[in-house]
């Protein structure tokens, strides 16, 4: 059994040994992260988009033998396509579209025995050093509220620096991942 404050102490690759050498269940450490985000993100709103079922039903069906089979992921919401899940861009014109397939990365994450479980937060299509689009509101700074946890990935940056996933999805083309790396340590 891992507890919430254990789990924090790992990251990706130490939760994934763990999860293989049967020390801890993928499940408890799903539940683990599922009950970080259920206790940071009011206050951050670093992830916009919750999969716990889905989670919890894809552990429960058994994960491929990948390198990472079992880690809580987060997937950033710009140009990535979960089924059933809206692919916003952070834009308020992209609210309403709801993929009918999987994007060839989530397929590819789930290969490696990523458990996503849920999609985070980003400026309107990526085009701002603030994560703040007027869709979901402004991601904070794990460390401190008052300041930006910068962008475009700043829903990522927030949600590992707080503790609720050992790691996220990210992208960059202008600082989009080096920004909020920085602002959230």
């Amino acid at each position: 059994m891992i507890t919430a404050d254990e789990y924090e102490n790992f990251d990706a690759v130490g939760l994934a040994t763990l999860i293989a050498d049967k020390e801890v269940s993928a499940l408890e450490v799903v539940e683990s992260a599922i009950a970080r985000i259920e206790s940071r993100n009011l206050a951050l709103n670093a992830v916009i988009a919750t999969l716990f079922d889905d989670a919890r039903a894809a552990v429960g069906r058994g994960l491929p033998r990948g390198p990472l089979s079992g880690v809580p992921y987060l997937v950033k919401d710009l140009n990535t396509w979960i089924e059933g899940v809206p692919a916003t861009n952070g834009s308020r014109a992209f609210r309403e579209h709801v993929p009918d397939t999987d994007s060839i990365l989530i397929s590819r994450l789930r290969a490696a025995g990523l458990v996503i479980l849920g999609k985070t937060n980003t400026p309107e299509l990526g085009l701002n050093i603030c994560t703040a689009p007027s869709l979901f509101g402004a991601t904070k700074n794990p460390f401190d509220p008052q300041r930006s946890a910068g962008g475009s990935s700043g829903g990522s940056a927030c949600a590992v620096a707080a503790g609720m996933v050992p790691a996220a999805h990210a992208t960059d083309s202008g600082g989009s991942i080096r920004i909020p790396a920085s602002n959230c340590g």
